[in-house]
């Protein structure tokens, strides 16, 4: 059975199977500022996800990750729908998120409503990859509609 709650430090080394982008001391503030959660099945973790504020105002989800047996299932959906009501609950007016143009998130995202907004190159940089596309979707259920 799905569930969703906050993540806190005893996580940190399931958390670091699955995401292998965050240093050390960003897990430390996800766990303060309560910016990352932990997906389960009956108890069992199955999968991390976590935000920051783009512009200090705006929730950007910039990882939700599954173990692979999870992948296909409703859990990345039912995570994405809890997270998007819980932002409109606090009153964020909008989300996003982003991926590579490259990748098959974005066939999830468009699914739940997401639209892209436009992207960035990253050529000739540390960081180069494939276009980066980011997504947005407008909250329908806060407390300012």
């Amino acid at each position: 059975m799905f569930q969703i709650r906050y993540v806190v430090e005893k996580d940190q080394p399931f958390w670091f199977t699955l995401d292998k982008h965050m240093a050390g001391n960003e897990f430390r503030l996800k766990v303060r500022d309560r910016r990352g959660y932990i997906i389960s099945d009956d108890d069992k973790p199955v999968g991390v996800m976590r935000y920051n504020l783009f512009w200090d105002n705006i929730p950007f989800l910039t990882l939700i990750q599954l173990e692979d047996e999870y992948h296909r299932k409703g859990y990345g959906k039912q995570a994405m729908l809890f997270w998007e009501n819980e932002m409109g609950s606090l009153g964020y007016k909008m989300v996003m998120t982003s991926t590579q143009v490259d990748e098959q998130a974005q066939h999830f995202y468009r699914k739940l409503g997401y639209v892209e907004k436009g992207g960035l190159f990253f050529d000739g940089t540390p960081f180069e990859q494939a276009q980066e596309m980011f997504m947005v979707k407008v909250l329908q259920n806060n407390k300012f509609n």
